[in-house]
């Protein structure tokens, strides 16, 4: 029997998807923003492929005939899962596609600004250093990297990836986790002792600002926040007070809140030299979006198989 899969935003994935093995109907659309149009175009179809649609659970009433969401990406909070599961659709995500991408992002944005790279090199195209007296300046403060310690936030898979590259490094690493393992610290302990601290928690009903105004009181005062996980993680605003107040270091953010944040958004508005805002791209490099496409297809045909692999 021919199935029909139907990817609501395909533009979000700069990669091939290879041809399904199986007897099948496929559209694609670049993007897809409203409810109206996600039951529209996923009327019939019995898989769904997306990244960030929003599925939730009055889009689902309406689509009896979907039978599988398979997100193209780890994280799936657009998808309301228990909405989901009561509806018999079957929810899948990527695993393990970033282990190069998003430790590398995590690792340049540390560069970035413990070596203040960005307002420097702002700073030689405003013609700053054609003025100066001496053959350099001292305008933003530089940090080494080696003998600092790193505090990761999240240790699975990607944690541990950040540490290893942390530690050659020369850093000294620590490591949190909601999940019990040997040699991790408490999360006190991580604001308290870090010179940096790079988040990779899942954003949940209890991880949601689990950074705000008190946490970052007690973080270190030349201390850097990292956040390529989910925006949701750090509270926003107290974020961008405690980076003007001069209450921690500074900040790499790969997320906001709303994304694309059409509306505005607090980090992305501010200009300071010690933030830091990319698009959502650390985990973009072209071979980590292509061992995605394949992981999608192979889900999917696995799901079709009778074999259900990654299943949320």
């Amino acid at each position: 029997m021919t199935k029909k899969i139907v990817f609501l935003d395909r533009e979000s994935l700069d990669a091939k998807v290879r041809e399904f093995n199986f007897p099948h109907e496929y559209v694609e659309y670049e993007s897809t923003w409203t409810p109206e149009e996600i039951v529209e175009r996923l009327k019939g179809a019995e898989i769904a492929l997306i990244n960030k649609v929003p599925m939730r659970a009055e889009t689902l009433k309406q689509l009896p005939d979907l039978k599988l969401i398979a997100v193209a990406a780890t994280g799936t909070d657009v998808v309301d899962k228990e909405a989901a599961k009561a509806q018999g659709i079957t929810v899948v995500n990527i695993r393990g596609y970033a282990f190069n991408t998003v430790p590398e992002h995590v690792i340049g944005l540390i560069f970035a600004l413990r070596r203040a790279i960005v307002p420097y090199a702002n700073s030689v195209r405003r013609g700053d250093w054609a003025k100066s007296t001496q053959f350099c300046y001292f305008d933003y403060p530089i940090h080494d990297i080696a003998g600092s310690t790193l505090g990761i936030v999240g240790y699975g898979a990607l944690g541990k990836s950040i540490a290893k590259r942390a530690e050659a490094l020369g850093m000294t690493v620590i490591a949190y986790d909601v999940f019990p393992q040997e040699g991790l610290v408490d999360f006190e302990t991580i604001l308290r002792e870090s010179d940096v601290i790079t988040l990779h928690a899942p954003l949940t009903p209890e991880t949601r600002n689990m950074i705000g105004r008190e946490q970052l009181a007690k973080m270190k005062k030349h201390a850097l926040l990292i956040n390529t996980a989910r925006g949701g993680l750090v509270d926003e605003e107290a974020l961008a007070e405690a980076l003007k107040a001069g209450t921690i270091g500074g900040a790499g953010f790969d997320v906001v809140m709303t994304e694309p944040p059409k509306n505005g958004n607090i980090l992305c508005e501010l200009d300071l030299p010690n933030l830091i805002v990319t698009p959502h791209v650390a985990w973009a490099s072209k071979e980590a979006m292509q061992i995605l496409a394949d992981q999608l297809v192979d889900n999917v045909e696995a799901y079709v198989a009778g074999k259900p692999q990654n299943v949320v």
